[in-house]
């Protein structure tokens, strides 16, 4: 993955290009969290068909999530099922219960596990897994390929409907 290095540009750690392998994918995130956090991105985007495998549950997405989190700043999750990352992100659970007035969970059941699009929306920067069993994709910062995700987002959002709520109640 090579990184712009020019000094204005608001992605300037983040890579761009082609990215392989859970390794790298994982530590994408990391990056992503910790660069929306230093630069204050309003509005993520996050989609995966469980998000079993994304890093969220480690201490320090969770610090970045943190860091993050404030007045104005929007997360919208989809996922075809929450049931993965509630059993084994038990951090993301917490901060999401904390921040609750900021995050919006969508669920699309309509749409297969392999088919679902895994990825993170930024109005600076995305990525999106290409190849789930590889774990490769694509990732920039080009105006026409974050256009491109958002609108195929948004498009998958539409036949959504909330799920994973903050807390449950009981009777």
């Amino acid at each position: 993955m090579d990184a712009e290095k020019t000094p204005n540009n608001p992605i300037l750690n983040l890579p761009q290009g082609r990215f392989n392998g859970s390794t790298e994918f994982a530590e994408m995130i990391r990056l992503a969290f910790a660069t929306a956090a230093a630069q204050g991105w309003r509005e993520l985007i996050l989609s995966d068909s469980s998000f079993e495998d994304w890093p969220l549950g480690e201490r320090l997405v969770a610090q970045s999530l943190n860091d993050w989190s404030a007045s104005g700043r929007k997360l919208t999750m989809l996922a075809r099922n929450y049931d993965p990352l509630v059993r084994r992100h038990a951090r993301f659970v917490t901060w999401r219960r904390t921040w609750s007035h900021l995050v919006t969970c969508r669920s699309n059941v309509a749409v297969s596990a392999e088919d679902f699009p895994s990825a993170l929306w930024s109005p600076v920067w995305v990525f999106q897994r290409l190849d789930l069993e590889r774990c490769s994709g694509m990732a920039g910062g080009e105006p026409a390929r974050r256009v491109q995700l958002r609108e195929q987002l948004d498009e998958y959002l539409r036949r959504s409907s909330p799920a994973f709520p903050a807390t449950t109640l009981g009777i």
